[in-house]
Protein backbone atom coordinates (compact mmCIF):
# COMPACT_ATOMS: atom_id res chain seq x y z
CA UNK A 1 0.00 0.00 0.00
CA UNK A 2 1.07 3.58 -0.59
CA UNK A 3 1.94 6.22 1.94
CA UNK A 4 -1.68 7.01 2.77
CA UNK A 5 -3.55 5.15 5.45
CA UNK A 6 -6.72 3.40 4.44
CA UNK A 7 -9.86 4.99 5.75
CA UNK A 8 -12.79 2.80 6.68
CA UNK A 9 -16.14 3.48 8.26
CA UNK A 10 -19.48 1.73 8.34
CA UNK A 11 -20.56 3.17 4.99
CA UNK A 12 -17.77 3.42 2.46
CA UNK A 13 -14.01 3.59 2.08
CA UNK A 14 -11.33 5.17 -0.06
CA UNK A 15 -7.78 3.88 -0.16
CA UNK A 16 -4.64 4.81 -2.09
CA UNK A 17 -2.21 2.09 -3.15
CA UNK A 18 0.42 1.78 -5.85
CA UNK A 19 0.41 -0.49 -8.87
CA UNK A 20 3.41 -2.60 -9.82
CA UNK A 21 4.75 0.35 -11.85
CA UNK A 22 4.76 2.48 -8.71
CA UNK A 23 1.91 4.66 -9.98
CA UNK A 24 -0.68 5.59 -7.40
CA UNK A 25 -4.21 4.28 -7.75
CA UNK A 26 -7.33 4.91 -5.73
CA UNK A 27 -9.59 2.08 -4.61
CA UNK A 28 -13.23 2.93 -3.85
CA UNK A 29 -15.42 0.51 -1.90
CA UNK A 30 -18.99 0.53 -0.61
CA UNK A 31 -20.55 -1.31 2.29
CA UNK A 32 -22.10 -3.97 0.04
CA UNK A 33 -18.70 -5.06 -1.28
CA UNK A 34 -18.63 -3.37 -4.68
CA UNK A 35 -15.39 -1.66 -5.67
CA UNK A 36 -13.74 0.50 -8.30
CA UNK A 37 -10.08 1.21 -9.00
CA UNK A 38 -8.85 4.46 -10.55
CA UNK A 39 -5.27 4.93 -11.74
CA UNK A 40 -3.63 8.34 -11.61
CA UNK A 41 -2.12 7.24 -14.92
CA UNK A 42 -4.59 8.84 -17.29
CA UNK A 43 -7.32 9.09 -14.64
CA UNK A 44 -8.29 5.67 -16.00
CA UNK A 45 -10.86 3.47 -14.25
CA UNK A 46 -9.17 0.08 -14.44
CA UNK A 47 -11.69 -2.00 -12.47
CA UNK A 48 -15.36 -1.94 -11.48
CA UNK A 49 -16.65 -4.92 -9.52
CA UNK A 50 -20.14 -5.67 -8.23
CA UNK A 51 -20.95 -6.84 -4.71
CA UNK A 52 -20.21 -10.45 -5.78
CA UNK A 53 -16.72 -9.49 -6.87
CA UNK A 54 -17.49 -9.93 -10.58
CA UNK A 55 -15.46 -7.67 -12.88
CA UNK A 56 -17.73 -5.55 -15.06
CA UNK A 57 -15.06 -3.89 -17.21
CA UNK A 58 -12.92 -5.56 -19.83
CA UNK A 59 -9.13 -5.30 -19.64
CA UNK A 60 -7.01 -7.00 -22.26
CA UNK A 61 -4.64 -9.71 -21.06
CA UNK A 62 -2.20 -8.32 -23.64
CA UNK A 63 -2.29 -4.76 -22.31
CA UNK A 64 1.09 -3.06 -22.37
CA UNK A 65 1.73 -1.67 -18.88
CA UNK A 66 4.26 0.94 -19.84
CA UNK A 67 4.01 4.45 -18.48
CA UNK A 68 2.91 6.89 -19.71
CA UNK A 69 0.61 4.96 -22.06
CA UNK A 70 -2.98 4.09 -21.16
CA UNK A 71 -3.78 0.39 -21.04
CA UNK A 72 -6.29 -1.35 -23.31
CA UNK A 73 -9.54 -1.53 -21.37
CA UNK A 74 -11.39 0.03 -18.45
CA UNK A 75 -12.75 3.57 -18.84
CA UNK A 76 -10.76 6.55 -20.09
CA UNK A 77 -11.86 10.17 -20.40
CA UNK A 78 -10.64 11.13 -23.89
CA UNK A 79 -9.81 14.82 -24.48
CA UNK A 80 -9.22 17.10 -26.38
CA UNK A 81 -9.13 15.39 -29.77
CA UNK A 82 -11.23 12.28 -30.34
CA UNK A 83 -11.17 10.98 -33.92
CA UNK A 84 -14.31 9.65 -35.50
CA UNK A 85 -12.69 6.28 -36.15
CA UNK A 86 -11.65 4.27 -33.08
CA UNK A 87 -10.93 1.07 -34.85
CA UNK A 88 -7.67 1.46 -36.71
CA UNK A 89 -5.74 -0.20 -33.88
CA UNK A 90 -3.10 2.52 -33.91
CA UNK A 91 -1.61 4.68 -31.20
CA UNK A 92 -3.84 5.31 -28.21
CA UNK A 93 -2.55 8.89 -28.19
CA UNK A 94 -5.10 9.43 -30.95
CA UNK A 95 -7.84 9.35 -28.30
CA UNK A 96 -6.54 12.43 -26.54
CA UNK A 97 -3.31 13.08 -24.69
CA UNK A 98 -4.95 13.42 -21.26
CA UNK A 99 -5.26 9.60 -21.18
CA UNK A 100 -1.47 9.40 -21.11
CA UNK A 101 -0.71 11.91 -18.37
CA UNK A 102 -0.31 11.54 -14.62
CA UNK A 103 -3.20 13.18 -12.79
CA UNK A 104 -3.14 14.54 -9.25
CA UNK A 105 -5.56 14.06 -6.39
CA UNK A 106 -7.24 17.40 -5.83
CA UNK A 107 -7.08 18.83 -2.29
CA UNK A 108 -4.89 15.99 -1.14
CA UNK A 109 -5.40 15.45 1.80
CA UNK A 110 -7.93 15.68 3.49
CA UNK A 111 -10.71 15.31 0.89
CA UNK A 112 -8.97 12.25 -0.48
CA UNK A 113 -11.08 10.24 1.94
CA UNK A 114 -14.44 11.31 0.63
CA UNK A 115 -17.56 9.46 1.67
CA UNK A 116 -21.00 10.30 2.94
CA UNK A 117 -23.76 8.71 5.06
CA UNK A 118 -25.50 7.45 1.90
CA UNK A 119 -22.60 5.08 1.34
CA UNK A 120 -20.97 6.75 -1.66
CA UNK A 121 -17.21 6.95 -1.98
CA UNK A 122 -15.51 9.18 -4.52
CA UNK A 123 -12.23 10.71 -5.60
CA UNK A 124 -11.54 14.06 -7.26
CA UNK A 125 -8.68 14.21 -9.76
CA UNK A 126 -7.16 17.22 -11.51
CA UNK A 127 -5.11 17.64 -14.67
CA UNK A 128 -3.50 20.80 -16.03
CA UNK A 129 -1.46 20.96 -19.24
CA UNK A 130 2.32 20.78 -19.04
CA UNK A 131 4.60 23.08 -21.01
CA UNK A 132 5.10 20.28 -23.53
CA UNK A 133 1.34 19.82 -23.87
CA UNK A 134 0.92 23.51 -24.61
CA UNK A 135 3.44 23.27 -27.44
CA UNK A 136 1.22 21.03 -29.56
CA UNK A 137 -2.20 22.03 -28.13
CA UNK A 138 -1.73 25.66 -27.01
CA UNK A 139 -4.80 26.06 -24.80
CA UNK A 140 -4.85 26.51 -21.05
CA UNK A 141 -7.39 24.30 -19.28
CA UNK A 142 -8.26 22.68 -15.99
CA UNK A 143 -9.75 19.20 -16.22
CA UNK A 144 -11.45 17.93 -13.08
CA UNK A 145 -12.67 14.34 -12.92
CA UNK A 146 -14.82 12.92 -10.13
CA UNK A 147 -15.27 9.14 -9.99
CA UNK A 148 -18.03 7.96 -7.62
CA UNK A 149 -19.04 4.50 -6.46
CA UNK A 150 -22.58 4.66 -5.08
CA UNK A 151 -24.16 2.52 -2.38
CA UNK A 152 -26.06 0.55 -5.05
CA UNK A 153 -22.78 -0.23 -6.83
CA UNK A 154 -23.34 2.15 -9.74
CA UNK A 155 -20.33 3.99 -11.10
CA UNK A 156 -20.38 7.60 -12.26
CA UNK A 157 -17.78 9.84 -13.88
CA UNK A 158 -18.20 13.60 -14.00
CA UNK A 159 -15.77 15.67 -16.06
CA UNK A 160 -15.52 19.44 -15.74
CA UNK A 161 -13.30 21.22 -18.25
CA UNK A 162 -12.63 24.93 -17.77
CA UNK A 163 -11.04 27.31 -20.25
CA UNK A 164 -8.37 29.32 -18.40
CA UNK A 165 -6.97 30.52 -21.70
CA UNK A 166 -7.10 34.02 -23.15
CA UNK A 167 -8.98 32.79 -26.22
CA UNK A 168 -11.70 30.29 -26.96
CA UNK A 169 -10.98 26.69 -27.93
CA UNK A 170 -12.92 23.69 -29.17
CA UNK A 171 -12.60 20.01 -28.31
CA UNK A 172 -14.22 16.62 -28.65
CA UNK A 173 -14.69 14.16 -25.81
CA UNK A 174 -15.54 10.54 -25.06
CA UNK A 175 -15.74 8.20 -22.08
CA UNK A 176 -14.03 5.26 -23.79
CA UNK A 177 -15.71 2.38 -21.91
CA UNK A 178 -14.88 -1.31 -22.32
CA UNK A 179 -17.68 -3.48 -20.95
CA UNK A 180 -17.06 -7.12 -20.09
CA UNK A 181 -19.59 -9.36 -21.86
CA UNK A 182 -20.15 -13.11 -22.11
CA UNK A 183 -20.17 -13.39 -25.92
CA UNK A 184 -20.41 -10.44 -28.30
CA UNK A 185 -22.59 -12.50 -30.66
CA UNK A 186 -25.28 -12.70 -27.97
CA UNK A 187 -25.34 -8.99 -27.01
CA UNK A 188 -28.10 -6.49 -27.79
CA UNK A 189 -28.02 -2.72 -27.44
CA UNK A 190 -31.36 -0.95 -27.00
CA UNK A 191 -31.99 2.79 -27.18
CA UNK A 192 -30.26 3.62 -30.48
CA UNK A 193 -33.03 2.45 -32.81
CA UNK A 194 -33.99 4.73 -35.75
CA UNK A 195 -30.99 7.02 -35.14
CA UNK A 196 -28.59 8.32 -37.75
CA UNK A 197 -25.00 7.18 -37.40
CA UNK A 198 -21.64 7.73 -39.04
CA UNK A 199 -20.12 4.45 -40.14
CA UNK A 200 -16.34 4.55 -39.86
CA UNK A 201 -16.09 1.35 -41.90
CA UNK A 202 -17.69 3.22 -44.83
CA UNK A 203 -15.67 6.45 -44.94
CA UNK A 204 -17.85 8.03 -42.22
CA UNK A 205 -20.91 7.81 -44.45
CA UNK A 206 -24.18 8.61 -42.72
CA UNK A 207 -26.83 5.89 -42.36
CA UNK A 208 -30.03 5.38 -40.38
CA UNK A 209 -30.28 2.47 -37.95
CA UNK A 210 -32.91 0.01 -39.23
CA UNK A 211 -32.87 -2.69 -36.56
CA UNK A 212 -35.09 -2.85 -33.48
CA UNK A 213 -31.86 -3.37 -31.52
CA UNK A 214 -28.16 -3.47 -32.34
CA UNK A 215 -26.63 -6.94 -32.55
CA UNK A 216 -23.17 -8.09 -33.62
CA UNK A 217 -21.94 -10.48 -36.25
CA UNK A 218 -18.95 -8.53 -37.62
CA UNK A 219 -16.76 -5.53 -36.91
CA UNK A 220 -18.61 -2.37 -35.84
CA UNK A 221 -17.30 1.20 -35.52
CA UNK A 222 -20.12 3.74 -35.44
CA UNK A 223 -20.95 7.13 -33.97
CA UNK A 224 -24.69 7.38 -33.25
CA UNK A 225 -25.83 11.00 -33.40
CA UNK A 226 -28.20 12.89 -31.09
CA UNK A 227 -28.62 9.75 -29.02
CA UNK A 228 -30.90 9.47 -25.98
CA UNK A 229 -29.45 9.89 -22.52
CA UNK A 230 -30.33 6.30 -21.55
CA UNK A 231 -29.04 3.22 -23.34
CA UNK A 232 -29.11 -0.46 -22.37
CA UNK A 233 -26.64 -3.24 -23.16
CA UNK A 234 -28.30 -6.64 -22.64
CA UNK A 235 -26.20 -9.72 -21.90
CA UNK A 236 -28.73 -12.54 -21.84
CA UNK A 237 -26.23 -15.29 -21.05
CA UNK A 238 -25.06 -13.56 -17.88
CA UNK A 239 -28.58 -12.30 -17.11
CA UNK A 240 -27.08 -8.85 -16.77
CA UNK A 241 -27.94 -5.49 -18.27
CA UNK A 242 -25.69 -2.46 -18.30
CA UNK A 243 -27.59 0.82 -18.14
CA UNK A 244 -25.75 3.87 -19.46
CA UNK A 245 -27.09 7.26 -18.42
CA UNK A 246 -25.33 10.33 -19.80
CA UNK A 247 -25.52 14.11 -19.70
CA UNK A 248 -23.80 16.66 -21.90
CA UNK A 249 -22.78 13.94 -24.35
CA UNK A 250 -25.00 13.91 -27.45
CA UNK A 251 -23.26 11.07 -29.31
CA UNK A 252 -22.75 7.38 -28.59
CA UNK A 253 -19.85 5.38 -30.00
CA UNK A 254 -20.29 1.62 -30.51
CA UNK A 255 -17.12 -0.33 -31.25
CA UNK A 256 -15.98 -3.93 -31.50
CA UNK A 257 -12.89 -4.74 -33.60
CA UNK A 258 -13.87 -8.34 -34.43
CA UNK A 259 -11.36 -10.98 -35.42
CA UNK A 260 -9.19 -9.36 -38.08
CA UNK A 261 -8.61 -6.05 -36.25
CA UNK A 262 -8.10 -7.87 -32.94
CA UNK A 263 -5.25 -9.88 -34.43
CA UNK A 264 -3.66 -6.69 -35.75
CA UNK A 265 -3.47 -5.00 -32.33
CA UNK A 266 -0.37 -5.76 -30.30
CA UNK A 267 -2.09 -4.99 -26.99
CA UNK A 268 -5.21 -7.08 -27.66
CA UNK A 269 -5.71 -10.85 -27.58
CA UNK A 270 -6.72 -12.52 -30.83
CA UNK A 271 -10.03 -13.81 -29.44
CA UNK A 272 -10.71 -11.13 -26.81
CA UNK A 273 -13.12 -9.26 -29.08
CA UNK A 274 -15.69 -11.89 -28.05
CA UNK A 275 -15.62 -10.75 -24.40
CA UNK A 276 -15.75 -6.96 -24.83
CA UNK A 277 -17.86 -4.15 -26.19
CA UNK A 278 -17.21 -0.42 -26.18
CA UNK A 279 -20.25 1.84 -25.77
CA UNK A 280 -19.11 5.40 -25.16
CA UNK A 281 -20.96 8.55 -24.22
CA UNK A 282 -19.30 11.16 -26.42
CA UNK A 283 -19.34 14.58 -28.05
CA UNK A 284 -17.66 14.08 -31.40
CA UNK A 285 -19.72 15.22 -34.39
CA UNK A 286 -20.09 18.79 -33.13
CA UNK A 287 -17.09 19.93 -31.07
CA UNK A 288 -17.66 21.78 -27.82
CA UNK A 289 -16.47 25.39 -27.75
CA UNK A 290 -15.51 27.22 -24.57
CA UNK A 291 -14.89 30.92 -24.32
CA UNK A 292 -12.36 32.18 -21.75
CA UNK A 293 -13.58 31.36 -18.24
CA UNK A 294 -16.34 29.02 -19.41
CA UNK A 295 -16.75 25.47 -18.12
CA UNK A 296 -18.28 22.34 -19.67
CA UNK A 297 -19.60 19.33 -17.76
CA UNK A 298 -20.08 15.82 -19.13
CA UNK A 299 -21.41 12.99 -17.00
CA UNK A 300 -21.97 9.26 -17.38
CA UNK A 301 -23.50 6.85 -14.88
CA UNK A 302 -23.14 3.09 -15.32
CA UNK A 303 -25.44 0.61 -13.60
CA UNK A 304 -25.27 -3.18 -13.85
CA UNK A 305 -28.58 -4.82 -13.01
CA UNK A 306 -29.06 -8.61 -12.70
CA UNK A 307 -31.67 -8.96 -15.40
CA UNK A 308 -31.89 -9.16 -19.15
CA UNK A 309 -35.07 -7.14 -19.16
CA UNK A 310 -35.35 -3.72 -17.62
CA UNK A 311 -36.76 -0.29 -18.24
CA UNK A 312 -34.57 2.37 -19.78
Amino acid sequence: MGHYAAVWDHTAATEVTKDWNGIEQVVLRNLQGASARVSLQGGQVTSWRNDRGEELLFNSSKSIFKSPKATRGGISACFPQVPLNYGNGGSLEQLGFTRNRIWTIEDDPPSLYSYDPQGKSFIDLLLKPSEDDLKFWPHGFEFRLRVTLASDGSLSLISRIRNINGKQFSFSFAYHTYFSVSDISEIRIEGLETLDYLDNLCQKERFTEQGDAITFESEMDRVYLSSPNRIAVLDHERKRTYLIRKEGLPDTVVWNPWEKKAKAMADFGDDEYKQMLCVDGAAIEKPITLKPGEEWTGRVELVAVPSSFCDL
